[in-house]
């Protein structure tokens, strides 16, 4: 007679649905508890601390530090990105402040934070004295022991001559991104980059179960990597200009199919930014300039 555990496995191996439970309920044994903002949203998405991070100016993309104590996100005011963080003082999320390495000379955004604690971001700083190409790379900083941030590092190993977007990770340490290198299906494509031996290898376009001739980007990635949302423009099935889809791996490390997540997450407008808090239980996204969230049960409908 098999036991509990060996039956969860089970049903974590031949049903999409239970994934992500099953990933969550792993999850939040290694979370610290996260503060969040009243009211909480339920199947119905809310935008995120309005007034706060959610402002009059353009807001996207989300991470809650390791400690689950700072929100990091970004903004887009006098048409350039910049990255914020709003520090949770022990009674209420502080007023946003652009992060202590900011350089108001580039545009920066999408934050996503490594494993190893290390805070992942796109900018427009040059790679050397003789970059003069204002493309977006992916750039990271590491935690110091006085609470600092290091200079910032561009990762040499998975940027490109085009612009590279967005980061997302799986827990041993795989870096999902987008590009619009050459060689790809569309304007944007998904690419893996995988860690091996301290090092990321060169990267792995997804294919075309993802990616089409059309623009894919802003992917996020499960941290088991089974499944994977990101924004797609101009499929027959869209809602609007951009729009959330999702896709699951079969056990052959195959993607299936993407599809859309829908009305109850998209809208005419343009949805991009996915980000599934670090306890799983929450889905943030965003839409119309503001960040938004919403339960992540509601994941669990569309990934069949």
């Amino acid at each position: 007679m098999k036991t509990v555990g060996e039956l969860l496995k089970i049903l974590c191996l031949i049903s999409p649905l239970f994934l992500l439970s099953c990933n969550v309920a792993k999850d939040k044994r290694d979370v610290k508890n996260i503060s969040y903002p009243e009211p909480l949203p339920d199947s119905i998405a809310l935008v995120f601390l309005p007034g706060i991070v959610s402002s009059d100016s353009i807001d996207f993309g989300s991470a809650f530090s390791p400690d689950a104590k700072s929100f990091y996100f970004s903004r887009k005011k006098n048409n350039r990105s910049q990255l914020y963080v709003s520090q949770h003082n022990g009674n209420t999320w502080t007023d946003p402040a652009p992060v202590s390495f900011a350089d108001d000379r580039y545009a920066e955004a999408d934050p996503a934070f490594s494993p190893d604690g290390k805070l992942y971001f796109i900018s427009t700083r040059p790679k050397n004295e003789s970059d003069t190409v204002m493309d977006y790379d992916i750039w990271f900083v590491t935690p110091l022991h006085d609470g600092r941030w290091s200079d910032p590092t561009n990762a040499e190993n998975i940027n490109s001559d085009s612009a590279e977007y967005y980061i997302s990770f799986t827990e041993n340490d795989n870096l999902y991104f987008a590009s619009s290198r050459a060689g790809g299906y569309g304007e944007e494509d998904l690419y893996v980059s995988k860690w091996v031996d301290g090092n990321y290898g060169a990267p792995d376009n997804l294919g075309s179960a993802v990616n089409t001739g059309f623009s894919e980007y802003d992917p996020f990635i499960s941290p088991k990597g089974d499944f994977i949302i990101f924004t797609s423009s101009h499929r027959d099935d869209s809602f609007g200009s951009g729009d959330l889809y999702c896709a699951t791996i079969d056990s052959n490390l195959k993607w299936g199919e993407a599809h859309n997540l829908g009305k109850e997450i998209n809208t005419p407008t343009r949805e991009y930014c996915p980000y599934l808090t670090p306890d799983g239980d929450y889905f943030f996204f965003s839409s119309a300039g503001n960040i938004k969230w919403v339960r992540s049960t509601v994941l669990k409908e569309k990934l069949k």
